[in-house]
């Protein structure tokens, strides 16, 4: 545990990582402030000293995730012409599922609070799954350029379809239900392969 009145470096992180773990093994409902902190071997007052209160937290990791993938997906452009389209996709897709995805999804949907400043948020420009649709679709009009993807593939509709398989699962997964994953390769390879 980091000593009362010592800088804790990277406090926002770690206490995200922190609460990832708790909800990934415990379930949404065991995430307090406390067993943020605790996991996150820190001073119990530390997440009240950066965060408003528990939504406010929670909002704001979630947040950070969809903007960590949004930037994912950005860098998607760069890989035209490498590696395979489904690959490439896949990625991104199953990036919205790392560090408790589903379970962290579901936690913003139980505390109205957070959902709602989520929901300012994105509307207010943060990036989210738009951004991450709209970087898709870029990424595919680039590949359809090369001849890597076939003429008749929407690129607009193969990330819309992605993208909202994507949320879909995110939604309705929690811990115990089977892994997302497979179904999301397995929708990436039935739009993108010839």
């Amino acid at each position: 545990m980091s000593p009362r009145g010592v800088a804790t470096p990277d406090v926002r992180e770690r206490l995200f990582a922190a609460a990832e773990r708790v909800v990934e093994r415990d379930g949404p409902g065991a995430l307090t402030s406390r067993s943020v902190t605790t996991e996150a071997g820190c001073a119990k007052g530390l997440l009240h000293t950066h965060f408003a209160g528990l939504d406010e937290f929670v909002a704001e990791l979630c947040l950070d995730r969809f903007a960590r993938t949004a930037a994912k997906a950005r860098e998607l452009q760069r890989l035209a012409g490498q590696g395979t389209v489904a690959r490439n996709l896949e990625a991104v897709a199953l990036a919205l599922f790392d560090s408790g995805g589903p379970a962290i999804s579901g936690l913003a949907l139980t505390r109205p609070a957070a959902a709602l400043r989520i929901r300012e948020a994105l509307e207010s420009g943060a990036p989210g799954f738009t951004a991450i649709q709209e970087a898709i679709t870029g990424y595919l009009e680039a590949e359809r350029g090369l001849g890597r993807v076939a003429q008749n593939v929407d690129p607009c509709t193969v990330a819309l379809a992605v993208v909202g398989t994507a949320h879909h699962l995110l939604m309705t997964s929690w811990p115990g239900t089977p892994d997302p994953r497979p179904l999301v390769k397995r929708l990436v390879t039935a739009l993108v392969d010839r």
